[in-house]
């Protein structure tokens, strides 16, 4: 769990530390598989169609093509966040 807890911090680092979207974008291409960017890219719309709160969680999980377990996933940590945090996410997910 150390070696998990240290890649992390090296993981975040990175990111923080590039300046450019071409060059995350190009980490991202190394660091992860087609499939875990595209699992990345479902939950981010996933968090942004919940904060809206513009439909059900069935609806989201019919226009996103997903199960209702991932919306739910979602819906449940969200509910873990705290305020300041939610309205940080609404600012940069909902426009």
């Amino acid at each position: 769990m150390e070696k998990y807890k240290e890649g992390w911090k090296q993981f975040i680092s990175l990111c923080q530390e590039t300046t450019d979207d071409k060059t995350l974008s190009t980490l991202f291409d190394l660091l992860f598989t087609p499939e875990e960017k595209e699992n990345l890219s479902m939950r981010c719309l996933i968090i942004r169609d919940l904060l809206l709160q513009k439909q059900t969680q069935r609806e989201i999980a019919k226009s996103l093509n997903v199960s209702i377990a991932k919306i739910t996933r979602g819906s449940n940590e969200i509910k873990r966040m705290k305020d300041p945090f939610l309205n940080y996410l609404k600012t940069k997910l909902v426009k």
